[in-house]
């Protein structure tokens, strides 16, 4: 196998290549930009020593992959910074069955106090939902549950 690198050095940088790429993606989603970056100055040298740009040396293609990478992630750094500020956070995902719960308050509620639940089994964080008029909801009061996040719920004072 060692044989086969050395004299195919390209595959070798292809074959490294490949795998960042594909950690990249399927186990950090694209999130960390540096395994991206050096998986494609991988690439960038492979496809340098297949083409005859770079000897088939390994001193020459470890400076070409040092070399690529930095040019890479310089060159694509901004960007895909400028991309990551201006996208939109994912929407909420109203679809849970637990919405339109409807549940006495044990404790006061307010934006500054949130309250606690239990439900299913689970304590559940309790605070007033941002689009809601009320800035206090007393306890004994019924609420609604009309959003949920991971352990938290967003609620409403019910109307009758």
């Amino acid at each position: 196998m060692i044989d086969y690198f050395n004299d195919n050095i390209y595959s070798f940088w292809f074959g490294v290549g490949f795998l960042l790429l594909i950690i990249e993606a399927l186990a950090l989603g694209f999130s960390t930009g540096f395994i991206l970056f050096i998986g494609l100055g991988a690439l960038m040298t492979g496809g340098a020593i297949w083409f005859g740009l770079v000897p088939a040396t390994w001193l020459a293609s470890i400076a070409t992959f040092t070399l690529s990478s930095v040019l890479i992630s310089a060159a694509l750094w901004k960007p895909l910074k400028h991309i990551q500020r201006n996208s939109k956070p994912p929407k909420k995902d109203n679809s849970s069955d637990i919405i339109g719960l409807k549940f006495r308050l044990e404790n006061d509620l307010s934006a500054t106090q949130p309250s606690v639940t239990r439900y299913s089994g689970i304590e559940w964080k309790v605070e007033i939902d941002m689009g809601s008029v009320d800035k206090e909801i007393s306890a004994g009061t019924t609420v609604v549950v009309v959003s949920v996040d991971a352990g938290k719920f967003w609620v409403t004072a019910a109307t009758s």
